[in-house]
């Protein structure tokens, strides 16, 4: 099982959410931390996982058992986040 780590942009993100969604965003990471190697994004190292209409962005680091999470928002959101970050 891997460690987690948030950015700290994540508590933005997270804490602007929906009680009901931040309990689902939740369990994600639990299973995240399970087995972290989802959907790569394209030109990047970065994961993308899907909570319903949410997206989760993270990024893995297998030497050190470690994912980190940097996003959480609707599909919306994270096009802006992900056109921002490259």
């Amino acid at each position: 099982m891997y460690k987690p780590k948030f950015e700290k942009e994540w508590s933005r993100y997270f804490y602007a959410l929906d009680e009901g969604i931040k309990e689902r965003v939740a369990k994600k990471i639990d299973k995240i931390l399970e087995y972290p190697n989802k959907r790569h994004l394209k030109k990047s190292s970065f994961f993308v996982d899907e909570v319903g209409q949410f997206r989760i962005v993270y990024m893995i680091f297998e030497e050190d058992k470690l994912v980190v999470f940097y996003f959480v928002g609707t599909h919306k959101e994270y096009e802006k986040w992900y056109t921002q970050e490259f």
